[in-house]
């Protein structure tokens, strides 16, 4: 396991931008890939990012595809989300997760998760 720590979240206006942090403990972050989630209320956890063990490779949904950014820093053992252009649409609480794959898109690949922050998004 991971431990994670997810900081960056917040109340913004539509067509604002917010950038989450995720920091993880640990001597092995670079030998997992990482996610990011979101869960509206009365919803589902929906996948919204994810990023390979280097970060090589990366996958978003179609929903935030062209407007949010996921990096990671294994030096700093850190992975980030930058949101722009957020809609109403995108508030959520959102988690970030380590998985033991090299690269991940389902929740169920996930080992670890972190507490989740709130983003509120304003129209």
């Amino acid at each position: 396991q991971v431990q994670l720590v997810e900081s960056g979240g917040g109340l913004v206006q539509a067509g604002g931008s917010l950038r989450l942090s995720c920091a993880a403990s640990g001597r092995t972050f670079s030998s997992y890939a990482m996610g990011w989630f979101r869960q509206a209320p009365g919803k589902e956890r929906e996948f919204v990012a994810t990023i390979s063990l280097s970060g090589s490779s990366t996958y978003y949904s179609d929903s935030v595809k062209g407007r949010f950014t996921i990096s990671r820093d294994n030096a700093k053992t850190t992975v980030y989300l930058q949101m722009n252009s957020l809609k109403p649409e995108d508030t959520a609480v959102y988690y970030c997760a380590a998985s033991r794959a090299v690269i991940a898109t389902h929740d169920l690949a996930y080992d670890s998760w972190g507490q989740g922050t709130q983003v509120t998004v304003s129209s």
